[in-house]
């Protein structure tokens, strides 16, 4: 992905589990088409809805593998990165990009807590180094509600300043308008992703180039009018503020077994738990009262 590309839609693909809990490869592959075939320009895997932090290295790569011979082209992956050491980043991350894929979400280490610029400086620079020098197509994931780590506007322009060819954009993903405002106001050469889709309409005005969206596995036709057109949406605030009443994730994929009417999709990976049953149906009745409605 280059910074001169207007990045769009990427679903942040929720991932099937089967009975015993093994990824459902078909499933997965069905949905990722969907999602491309409804107007998303890529899938990202193994972000925070698609538990990537639960995925391990060699289901990884079986997952890329398939999708691409499945037919999905590389240019239309981004893959998450989840890792505490640099080392292991850098090894998930160089096979997405030497398998094409069209760039990678580097999630921050969250293990240590109240780290400095300087040491995340240092970790990005030593994870950037173990790639090598293709190093390429990186978006930061600033997520400090998940990881407590925040990927100051700072540190952004140092690392573009010391790896000039590899960051292509940022994934916003903290609920800060100011945050969001400034990063906007200081990159907006690069792909500023908005990850709270109650502020995407209001990002893309101010120079937003998309977003990488859990909403995007049930309505993406929303999320793009709201990026190609800057306009608001107020079902798809509505449904953001019921979603995250819940546990994201497993809310997520209650809504996408609702859709896909396969109940598997609820499955989650412990320490997740599944959306309990009275939950499913409360969110169920909101959302197809929210968008069946405002379809009719």
């Amino acid at each position: 992905m280059s910074r001169v590309e207007r990045f769009g839609l990427s679903a942040a693909l929720t991932m099937p589990f089967d009975a015993a809990l093994a990824i459902d490869l078909r499933a997965a592959i069905d949905h990722a088409k969907s999602c491309l075939q409804r107007g998303c320009s890529s899938v990202t895997l193994f972000g925070t809805t698609g538990e990537g932090s639960s995925i391990g290295a060699l289901e990884r790569q079986t997952v890329i593998k398939e999708f691409i011979a499945a037919g999905i082209e590389p240019s239309q992956i981004v893959v998450g990165i989840m890792a505490n050491s640099h080392v292991d980043a850098a090894e998930q991350a160089r096979f997405a990009l030497d398998t094409g894929c069209k760039g990678i979400l580097l999630a921050p280490p969250s293990y240590f807590k109240n780290v400095s610029d300087d040491g995340l400086f240092d970790w990005h620079s030593a994870t950037f180094r173990a790639i090598g020098p293709d190093v390429r197509g990186v978006i930061l994931y600033n997520l400090p509600s998940v990881t407590a780590v925040e990927i100051s506007i700072d540190l952004v322009t140092r690392l573009r300043e010391a790896f000039p060819n590899a960051i292509a954009g940022v994934k916003d993903s903290s609920g800060n308008w100011n945050y969001t405002e400034k990063m906007l106001a200081r990159h907006n050469d690069l792909a500023i992703l908005i990850g709270d889709e109650r502020s995407l309409a209001g990002g893309v005005r101010l120079g937003g180039q998309g977003a990488i969206s859990g909403l995007a596995n049930l309505y993406p036709e929303r999320l793009l009018r709201m990026i190609d057109e800057g306009r608001d949406d107020e079902e798809v605030v509505a449904a953001v503020n019921e979603l995250v009443k819940y546990p994201v994730i497993p809310a997520v994929k209650a809504m996408v077994a609702h859709h896909r009417g396969e109940d598997g999709w609820r499955r989650t990976r412990g320490p997740l738990d599944a959306l309990p049953e009275g939950d499913f149906k409360h969110l169920t009745t909101i959302f197809d009262r929210l968008f069946v409605a405002a379809a009719a």
